[in-house]
């Protein structure tokens, strides 16, 4: 998919007209629920902004017409970082994003989308789910009369788009980067000029200059939004985001609304758009990648080990910082993290890790 063919729609006429048909639709009418998504992504985004049609149209299949789900994208209807408080506000039932994005909010929110040499995606699921991560995330939310569910997980992203090779630490210093996030917080240690911005205001700044690198997901989104046409040093892996989570966040008193098996449903659809997006996702990454080198010219590189390594450092800091100076509520979260961290590392080291060694040691099909 090419980068025009998925921001086209958002014309200024389209943008009053779903409005107006927005504000015109009643919530409830003869049992059914009318639910509107308002999303941080492009419209047919591919991965996320498909998987957030993809989870609406799951719910309103499921639930028979009952609970109806509209997707409106960033723009459409509030511009895409204004997702959440669209929901907290009453203007929207839903929301689809990234947790990360309101750590102006609570900084605990951070930790339900990833956690710089973090958890793997697997890992962090399993945190959420079964080791006490859900109720946490919770209690953060109820103060803003929200509930949160993972919705899709990218995997291990890629590290982002440079204009310029790096050869070392020095060439951080000053760099004007778009990053968000607790991984956002580490490359402003490591001396780089970090600035968050909504997936389709990113090209934009990169072309201008504005911009002297960029990341956002990985090849599949990568390729979409077009940023091989601006820089050509893509960097693997992203030791910032290792296993990065969306949100599906719902109001709770719309939630309340519904009826059980309507409640339940959201849950179950969300759980199994968490999986979808993460198949979609590792399907399309390899080849969105293959194009990129073989179409474009881009040069795929690995960071320096000067700056890994520093980026581990600055890592250990900053949840040390966290664990030492913020509020009691995201101090609770950043110990439970870390507690399920260690326990749930000596799996993937000690089982997956050595298999995955073996496996590029002698397997190799022709």
């Amino acid at each position: 998919m090419k980068r025009r063919e998925f921001f086209k729609s958002a014309s200024v006429a389209t943008i009053g007209a779903a409005a107006a048909t927005t504000l015109a639709t009643p919530a409830i009418a003869q049992g059914t629920y009318n639910w509107r998504m308002v999303t941080t992504w492009p419209k047919n985004f591919p991965g996320l902004g498909v998987g957030a049609q993809r989870l609406a149209d799951r719910i309103t299949k499921a639930s028979g017409g009952r609970l109806n789900v509209q997707v409106f994208a960033a723009g459409e209807m509030v511009p895409g970082l204004q997702a959440l408080d669209a929901v907290i506000d009453g203007s929207a039932e839903m929301s689809h994003g990234a947790a990360y994005y309101w750590q102006n909010k609570s900084q605990a929110l951070s930790f339900y989308t990833g956690v710089p040499f973090g958890m793997t995606n697997r890992e962090l699921a399993s945190w959420v789910r079964y080791l006490g991560g859900q109720e946490l995330w919770d209690e953060v939310y109820d103060q803003f009369g929200v509930k949160g569910y993972l919705s899709g997980d990218t995997g291990t992203q890629a590290g982002g788009w440079f204009r310029n090779e790096l050869t070392g630490l020095s060439d951080i210093q000053g760099l004007r980067f778009r990053t968000p996030g607790l991984g956002g917080q580490v490359w402003s240690k490591l001396g780089a000029s970090v600035t968050n911005l909504a997936a389709g205001e990113i090209f934009a700044a990169l072309q201008s200059g504005a911009l002297d690198a960029a990341e956002f997901v990985g090849p599949y989104n990568d390729l979409a939004l077009g940023f091989y046409q601006v820089a050509k040093n893509y960097y693997f892996p992203s030791f910032v985001e290792p296993g990065l989570a969306t949100e599906l966040v719902v109001s709770k008193s719309k939630l309340a609304e519904l009826p059980e098996d309507l409640q339940e449903l959201v849950a179950i659809a969300a759980q199994a758009s968490y999986d979808d997006v993460s198949s979609d996702m590792y399907a399309n990454d390899p080849r969105a990648l293959r194009a990129l080198v073989d179409e474009h010219g881009v040069q795929v590189r690995q960071f320096p080990e000067e700056i890994v390594e520093a980026g581990a450092v600055a890592s250990m800091e900053l949840i040390t910082e966290i664990r030492e100076s913020g509020d009691d509520l995201t101090k609770r979260v950043a110990e439970s993290f870390i507690s399920a961290f260690n326990l749930l590392r000596e799996r993937t080291q000690g089982t997956d890790v050595p298999f995955l060694l073996a496996r590029e040691k002698y397997i190799s099909y022709e």
